[in-house]
């Protein structure tokens, strides 16, 4: 079982900065893409930023030039610095991960328990 951690979250002004942290853990996995997702209240959760094995970044249209997604030479971490932040981005922010098991033969989607991000105004 692959396990997903996010750290970094907290409150900040708007037009700050923050840097999200998440690490994937486990064994016998290869990972194909990690991403992040934030859901605020009453809302669906919604793809943020994505960033495939090949390096391949993807971003929703609402944080391009604002937030950049990047992973570790190890590729088994992926960080979001966020910067210009909008009230509008205040969310719980979810890392997502994606991969193949090898201990049990098979694709997996794994999920970190987020981190809360609160942009005042």
């Amino acid at each position: 079982q692959v396990q997903v951690l996010e750290s970094g979250g907290g409150l900040v002004q708007a037009g700050g900065s923050l840097r999200l942290s998440c690490a994937a853990s486990g064994r016998n996995f290869r990972i194909n893409s990690m991403g992040w997702y934030r859901q605020a209240p009453g809302r669906q959760r919604e793809l943020v930023a994505t960033i495939t094995s090949g390096g391949s970044t993807n971003y929703a249209e609402s944080v391009k030039g604002r937030f950049t997604i990047s992973r570790d030479n190890a590729k088994t971490a992926v960080y979001l610095q966020m910067n210009s932040l909008k009230p509008e981005d205040t969310a719980v922010y979810y890392c997502n991960v994606l991969g193949n098991d090898w201990g049990i033969g098979r694709p997996f989607v794994s999920w970190g328990p987020g981190t809360q991000v609160t942009v005042s105004s």
